[in-house]
């Protein structure tokens, strides 16, 4: 009614054009179909069309809103493009994003209008919102003009090397695109593409794999030096980026690797051979023995099938799918069953989904019987289950079935034999077919049911079960007289003309073995002629021609009479056949050349036929295809290679994929001078070799990835000169010289325990030919005065060049005792430092200008803080036993990823408390707790303290999990203050202004604080810092500016912190792709600075 009043109410008579609202029923009003016909001023979306051209944002907004929700429900709206164009160059963020949003939809139908405001999307390209940036790459990429293809082209090239993961993602999107719009552009997207492959952010990996998938699949050189970061990266991307991903690999691996079943394959040839001489089946199994033998899968084949194998745990169906298929044609036989219960899970799932599962599970069983058979009752057929579902599970049921099971089968079978769907009903009998003919034993049982089933009421029963009584009697026509005359005798109430055939051609077929009623059937066949089916027509004639071979004295004029009434049927086919068949039967005077040869014409003993699944042919076909679910081959659809007889060179994927804590020095060349120093010891020898190994692989990733190694020199510009200083002044045998900087950092203290992997892998480049032993430890630094610093270095003698200046690392006890730490140079256990020192070791120096010539002496060793407390359970909760905890911010000996946790148990009781442990862990998705070992007994008065691990996977959300004893358990929650979910990150002052450059937009926060009287001097300032973050301060040239660095544990990223001082005020800024911690570790910061 809603919809009919509308159309009355918007006839001729309207005076002002309707509102475009686009939405609901009100828009039939605005229909030009129902009243633009009476109206001679209508004017279609004449309200948007003002809102846009006005000024006011929020009307803009508001507009845009409901436009692109007439796009979303299917609605035109493209008489709005110019009106929405001009608004791109509109300052507010969220208006603009949605004529992105328009625009990517409408691009390619208004490309004239689009191709006028090229320009501008060609700006937003450097727009700092990352949004903007891939929104403008968007509709580039869809206005389908091949004049722009170098426009585009260059917009993707400057893309790919965008900061931002999802430009870059934007990117490999595009390229599809402008593959299709301009083929030539060929060589250069395979270039581009190269580059996104070497991408290791998992949001880029899919879209890049997307994209070398629709341009050059063939080019599978550009894969092999990143499979293992393929494999490595395949749990963390995104669901429908690992689906490519494996389904690339899976073919990848079929044309790299050996065939993991090739020993199954020597056997059936053996059992071929069991025929000819004992000579040559011994060889043959001597062969097989030895290849059997011989075969060791390849490391890279067993990395991605370990790597892919989690993903069956996933929620997305199509990932499931994905695996499966990659088990089914990549894995040995003995590991493919892992699968099963996953897509057995699937079949929970839609129906949409369970019919593809059940497809492919179908073409499983086909090969795999022992696969599925465990879970057998999944495939029992459900009531509500749709047709075609049900149709597939019978045929799976089929497969499966045994002499083990089949009586289980069976009688199953016989409940769907009831069912009111007919069509599955008929498949049920045909199911049962092929259970007696694949297994001899139940054939007499199923022929005995089925000539039951012909006394059912439904036609379609009977009949199937005539149809498939007459395939079952090919097989033993001997041994079935009885049926063959009861089906005779059902002819006259049979009215299917599928089934009235098959009785006719059993009939004619042993003719022989009914000889009396044969042909009274012909007699009954005759005069019903003219109403039957062709198709029974056809069987008559037969029949009639077989009669007159065997019994010409009865049925001869028969015969004749059937002759004659087909000759002049409406069906040319029947008339064709007759005249054959009197030429051939009654060929008159002169008779027939094949005459005499008609009974073995005719009666001839025939094949029995072979009942099979339909799906035994699918298996040519890739699984989870659309090729194999139409079971032909379909558009774009690439064959799955054969294996290959030998496999290719594995050492082309030797190319090893830096840590992100290698990356940084990893790429600094030793000079060849440098061997010299390592004639000390073995093991100086040893460390050196490994150390030249190290910088061979990482030399050859730089090769590959050359913006990576630009960014790598430039952060190791300052090592690189100190290392050219240290081997100009190297000496002979008997005396070593010491550069400047070697003695900063034998200088620095030993609380170096918070300093992340990259000092480490600095400390031992430069230095792993300069080993000491360990004694050497306790020897105290030497002191060094500013002034020598800046003179030449200084020299020392040999005995006293072998105390490295990583004496450092030695001292980095992330793996002592629970709580222990390592001693600083003032006494303080390394538990409660929470600054790492590499700033402290600069205090109070000023490097020449070949070191570091833009750092100065405003640096500082903030003071050994106590770390901070937490209270998890009280005494009074806790029963007598206190649990605290605090933040110790080294290394977790667990994993990088994992923030370390000092818990300190304290027994308050009267009792000896026993059996304390975790349990019972309820966490956000992606965080993960390494639990402390369980503390046997805490005696009465004692204390204890453990280590646990937690990856809070960089959200503040809670880990929450119960601490239990032997008598009683405690709900305990741990959050992680933003500032701990940080650890330091080396950089220059140069890196610092170009990362924090390129984090604008969206990923800053800045604001002005001031600084309470007694935190404006810069040690304070420091000293907060340090306080609330995990953090390493960067040297800054400029005295009013302090800069600082870190990354977050889990993700690793960057995150930046800079504060700029002017009298009594402070600017704070702080830079963080991830939002949240950058909000909440400007407003921390800023609180404390602020608070007197």
């Amino acid at each position: 009614m809603a919809a009919n009043s509308s159309f009355q109410l918007s006839g001729g008579y309207n005076d002002k054009p309707p509102s475009s609202t686009g939405s609901g029923d009100a828009d039939l009003a605005s229909d030009p179909a129902s009243s633009g016909f009476f109206s001679n001023d209508f004017k279609r979306h004449d309200d948007l069309k003002t809102m846009l051209d006005g000024n006011r944002d929020t009307h803009k907004l508001e507009a845009m809103k409901r436009i692109i929700g007439m796009v979303a429900k299917g609605k035109d709206a493209s008489e709005l493009f110019p009106a929405v164009v001009k608004n791109v160059v509109s300052k507010n963020l969220e208006v603009k994003k949605l004529v992105y949003v328009y625009l990517t939809r409408y691009a390619e139908e208004q490309q004239d209008v689009a191709l006028l405001s090229i320009s501008t999307f060609q700006r937003a390209l450097k727009d700092p919102n990352q949004l903007i940036r891939a929104s403008a790459l968007r509709v580039l990429s869809s206005i389908r003009v091949p004049m722009i293809s170098p426009i585009m082209m260059l917009a993707i090239k400057e893309a790919v090397v965008d900061m931002s993961p999802y430009v870059r993602k934007t990117a490999a999107h595009a390229i599809p695109k402008l593959y299709s719009l301009d083929p030539e552009n060929k060589d250069q997207l395979i270039e581009v593409i190269e580059k996104l492959l070497a991408d290791k952010t998992t949001l880029v990996v899919g879209s890049a794999i997307q994209a070398f998938e629709e341009v050059c699949p063939e080019r599978i050189d550009l894969i092999h030096k990143n499979f293992r970061k393929l494999c490595n990266l395949l749990v963390d991307v995104e669901e429908w980026g690992q689906v490519v991903i494996v389904n690339m690999l899976t073919r990848y691996v079929r044309t790299q690797f050996v065939s993991p079943n090739q020993g199954d394959g020597v056997e059936e040839e053996k059992a071929f051979y069991e025929d000819s001489d004992k000579e040559e089946e011994e060889e043959k199994e001597t062969e097989g023995d030895t290849k059997n033998k011989t075969y060791v899968m390849d490391s890279d084949h067993r990395l991605l099938l370990r790597q892919a194998k989690p993903l069956l745990n996933s929620r997305n169906a199509s990932v499931v799918m994905a695996v499966a298929q990659l088990y089914h044609h990549c894995a040995p036989k003995a590991e493919v069953g892992a699968v099963a219960k996953a897509l057995i899970r699937l079949l929970r799932s839609h129906k949409e989904v369970q019919y593809i599962v059940l497809s492919n599970i179908a073409t499983m069983t086909i090969n795999r019987k022992g696969m599925f058979e465990p879970f057998l009752k999944s495939f029992y057929i459900r009531s509500s289950d749709p047709t075609h579902i049900k149709l597939h599970k019978l045929e799976i049921l089929t497969n499966l079935a045994t002499e083990t099971n089949i009586s289980t089968i069976l009688r199953e079978l016989q409940t769907y034999v009831t069912s009111n769907d007919k069509d599955f009903a008929a498949a049920t009998i045909q199911a049962i077919g092929r259970c007696a003919s694949n297994i001899a034993e139940i054939t007499d049982t199923c022929l005995n049911g089925l000539v039951h089933l012909m006394s059912n009421r439904d036609e379609s029963v009977v009949a199937e079960s005539v149809v498939v009584i007459k395939k079952l009697l090919q097989m033993q026509p001997t041994e079935h007289k009885d049926i063959i005359i009861h089906m005779a005798k059902m002819v006259d109430a049979i009215t299917v003309p599928m089934a009235r055939a098959s009785i006719l051609w059993l009939i004619g077929e042993y003719s022989e073995r009914v000889p009396k009623i044969a042909p009274d059937v012909l007699r009954k066949m005759a005069k019903s002629f003219i109403e039957e089916e062709d198709i029974v027509k056809l069987q008559i004639l037969n029949l009639s021609a077989k009669l007159c071979i065997t019994n010409a004295k009865q049925t001869k004029l028969l015969c004749q009479y059937v002759f004659n009434l087909a000759k002049y049927d409406q069906n040319y086919d029947i008339r064709d056949r007759s005249r054959f068949l009197r030429q051939l039967i009654l060929p008159g005077e002169k008779g027939g050349a094949l005459a005499k040869y008609a009974k073995k014409i005719f009666l001839h003993t025939k094949p029995a036929p072979v009942l099979e699944s339909k799906f035994k042919d699918r298996d040519q076909f890739q699984l989870g295809t659309l090729s194999h679910i139409l079971n032909t081959r379909a558009t774009g659809y690439q064959e799955l290679p054969e294996w290959p007889e030998v496999a290719p060179d594995p050492s082309v994927r030797n190319i090893e994929v830096p840590t992100p804590w290698e990356t940084k020095f990893s790429s600094k060349k030793k000079k060849p001078e440098k061997e010299k120093k390592s004639f000390y010891s073995d093991t100086e020898e040893s460390s050196s070799e490994d150390d030249d190994s190290d910088e061979e692989d990482s030399s050859d990733e730089d090769e590959d990835d050359d913006d990576e190694e630009e960014d790598i020199e430039e952060d190791s510009s300052d090592e690189d000169e100190d290392e050219s200083s240290e081997e100009e002044v190297t000496s002979s045998d008997e005396e070593v010289i010491t550069p400047a900087k070697k003695v900063l950092q034998k200088k620095a203290p030993s609380d170096n325990s918070d300093e992340d992997d990259d000092e480490s892998e600095d400390s031992s480049d430069e230095d792993s030919s300069e080993e000491e032993s360990d004694d050497s430890d306790k020897k105290p630094p030497p002191k060094t005065k500013k002034s020598q610093v800046k003179a030449a270095p200084v020299k020392k003698t040999k005995a006293e060049s072998a105390k490295p200046s990583h004496d450092l690392l030695l001292d980095l006890d992330d793996f002592g005792p629970p709580g222990g730490g390592f001693a600083s140079s003032s006494g303080t256990p390394a538990a409660d430092l929470l600054t790492p020192s590499l700033a402290g070791s600069m205090s109070n120096m000023s490097l020449s200008s070949t070191s570091m010539s833009a750092s100065n002496s405003m640096n500082f060793n903030p003071a050994s803080l106590p770390a901070k407390n937490y209270e998890l359970v009280n005494r009074m909760t806790g029963k007598g036993l206190t649990v605290t905890y605090k933040f110790t911010r080294t290394v977790s000996i667990f994993s990088p990823k994992m923030v370390s946790i000092e818990m300190t148990f304290v027994n308050t009781s009267d009792n000896t408390i026993s059996g304390i442990h975790i349990d019972n862990k309820k966490l956000q998705p992606g965080m993960e707790i390494h639990d402390f070992p369980e503390i046997a007994s805490l005696g009465q008065g004692a204390s204890t303290s453990v280590l646990l691990a937690i990856n809070f996977n960089d959200t503040t959300q809670p880990a929450k999990f119960n601490i239990c004893t032997q008598d009683t358990k405690f709900a305990a929650s741990i959050t992680a203050p933003v500032g701990e979910l940080l650890q330091p990150h080396t950089m220059s002052e140069a890196e610092f202004i170009q990362q924090q450059g390129k984090l604008g937009g969206m990923h800053e926060n800045s604001g002005n604080v001031k600084l309470a009287p007694s935190k404006s001097d810069p040690k304070s300032i420091c000293t907060c810092i340090h306080t609330v973050a995990n953090i390493l301060q960067v040297p800054s040239s400029n005295e009013n500016l302090f800069i600082f660095a870190a990354r977050t544990l889990a993700t690793g990223t960057l995150t930046l912190v800079s504060l700029r001082t002017k009298d009594e005020t402070a600017k704070l800024t702080v830079n963080c792709e991830k939002m949240v911690i950058g909000t909440m570790l400007h407003k921390e910061i800023k609180n404390l600075l602020s608070k007197s």
